[in-house]
C-alpha cells in the first residue's frame, strides 16, 4: 500500500481535531492509501512541540513555508486562521502538494479564486472543511432530496447560534479581528450554513443581510488558548472589528428562497446549528445538536397520521453507518472531521475530484462576500455579479 505523508498547519481547535480524524481513519475504515503523520507546525515552539507529541505527530516545524517544501510531504492540512490560507495553499500548491483547507477559505473572494487557480494551474487535489456536509443525517437529507421525496423546494432556514463570546469581559481573541478572521459570526458560522444551502437546495441568485457588532471594545489578548484566550492584566481594550451578529434573506436560483442567522449572542446556545427545508411533498428537519436524528415530513402519507418522524440516523443502510458502532449508539462531532478527512484521502488515491472542493469555496466566499456588500449598501446583491 502507498503511503500519503501528511503535514499540519496548527495546532489548537482544529489542529486538535483534525489530527484526533487523522489517527481514526485507519482504525474505522479501509483506507486506499496509509496516512503517515509526518509534522506539524505552528509558531510557538514549545507548545507544537508538545503537540507533536500528545496527538501522534513524528516531527514539528515553526515554519510552514519550510513544511511545505519538505520532499517527505505529499499533503498539507491547513487549520491556521483565515489571513493565512491563501498564502500557505498556494505555496503547498508550488510544491504539488495535495491541499485541505479549513473554512472560510480565505480572507475574500479575490484570495479564494487565486487559491483555486493555483490548485487547479498545478493540478493538486484541493478540499475545503465543511466537515457538516459528513454528518450522517445531513447525507441522508440529501439523499431524500436528491431522490425527490420532498418535492420541490420553497424554503430554505438556516440558523446557527452561539453564545461564547456574550460576556463583555471575554477577551479580544483574533477571531474578533477582521484583518486575521475576514469576518465575525457570518464568516466562521455562516459560511457552514451557506454551504450546507448549496449543497442541499442549489446555487444563490441574490442576497439582502444586515448585521450588528454589540460589544465594540474588548481585553487585549495576552494568549491565545483554543478557541477562547487569557486577557492581559492591564485595563488595555482594543476595537472589535467583525461582526457580532448577522442575518440576511436570500433567493436561489431555482426560485426557493432562504433565512439565515448567524451569531454569537444567542444566550444558551452552545453550538446550535440548524436548519428546516420544506418543499411540495414534504419537509426535512436537522439541529446539530441532536446530530444523529433527522426529522422527515411527509404529506403524502395518509391523513390523519402525518406529522414528523425522527430517524434515527445510525444503520447500516445510512451514510456511514455500520463503519463505527452498532446501532443506536451515537457518533458526534468529532467523526465529521474522520468522514471528510478520509473522502479527501480516497480521492487522492484514486484521481477523483474532491468534494467539497475550493470551487465550493469560491462559491461560499461569493455568497458571504454578497451579504457584506448588501450590508454596507443596504440593497439586494446579484451572486453573480461578483
Amino acid at each position: 500500500m502507498k503511503t500519503l505523508n501528511v503535514g499540519l498547519v496548527g495546532y489548537k481547535f482544529m489542529g486538535k481535531a483534525h489530527s484526533n480524524a487523522l489517527q481514526r481513519i485507519g482504525m474505522f475504515f479501509d483506507p486506499s492509501l496509509k496516512i503517515q503523520m509526518k509534522a506539524i507546525c505552528g509558531r510557538d515552539e514549545e507548545w507544537v512541540k508538545q503537540s507533536a507529541q500528545k496527538y501522534g505527530w513524528e516531527s514539528y516545524e515553526t515554519s510552514w513555508e519550510k513544511l511545505v517544501k519538505r520532499d517527505d510531504i505529499d499533503m498539507i492540512d491547513i487549520t491556521a486562521p483565515s489571513n493565512v490560507h491563501k498564502e500557505i495553499a498556494i505555496a503547498a500548491a508550488e510544491s504539488k502538494k495535495h491541499i485541505f483547507c479549513e473554512k472560510p477559505l480565505a480572507l475574500d473572494l479575490k484570495d479564494a479564486r487565486e487559491m483555486l487557480k493555483a490548485a487547479e494551474d498545478h493540478e493538486v487535489k484541493h478540499q475545503i472543511g465543511f466537515n457538516y456536509r459528513f454528518a450522517p443525517a445531513v447525507r441522508l437529507a440529501k439523499k431524500l432530496i436528491d431522490q425527490g421525496k420532498i418535492g420541490t423546494i420553497y424554503h430554505f432556514r438556516a440558523l446557527y447560534l452561539q453564545d461564547w463570546i456574550m460576556d463583555p469581559e471575554f477577551p479580544l481573541v483574533w477571531r474578533l479581528n477582521k484583518d486575521i478572521a475576514g469576518s465575525g459570526s457570518l464568516g466562521d458560522l455562516g459560511a457552514h450554513i451557506i454551504d450546507l444551502a448549496r449543497y442541499l437546495v442549489g446555487e444563490f441568485d441574490k442576497v439582502i443581510g444586515m448585521s450588528k457588532t454589540f460589544i465594540k471594545e474588548r481585553p487585549i489578548v495576552e494568549k491565545m488558548t483554543g478557541l477562547s484566550g487569557r486577557a492581559q492584566d492591564s485595563a488595555a481594550r482594543g476595537k472589535v472589528t467583525v461582526d457580532d451578529a448577522t442575518l440576511f434573506l436570500a433567493e436561489f436560483k431555482n426560485g426557493a428562497l432562504g433565512s439565515f442567522e448567524a451569531t454569537r449572542f444567542g444566550n444558551g446556545h452552545k453550538n446550535g446549528m440548524s436548519f428546516e427545508i420544506n418543499g411540495s411533498k414534504g419537509s426535512l428537519r436537522f439541529e446539530f445538536e441532536r446530530m444523529n436524528e433527522l426529522q422527515y415530513y411527509s404529506a403524502e402519507d395518509e391523513a390523519g397520521t402525518q406529522g414528523f418522524r425522527t430517524i434515527q440516523v445510525t444503520e447500516d443502510v445510512h451514510p456511514y453507518g455500520g463503519i463505527w458502532w452498532p446501532v443506536g449508539h451515537v457518533i458526534g462531532y468529532e467523526h465529521t472531521f474522520v468522514h471528510e478527512l478520509y473522502e479527501f484521502v480516497e480521492a487522492i488515491a484514486h484521481d477523483r475530484p474532491p468534494e467539497p472542493d475550493f470551487n465550493d469555496g469560491v462559491k461560499c466566499s461569493q455568497v458571504l462576500e454578497g451579504v457584506e456588500i448588501s450590508v454596507k449598501e443596504r440593497q439586494w446583491v446579484d451572486i453573480d455579479s461578483l
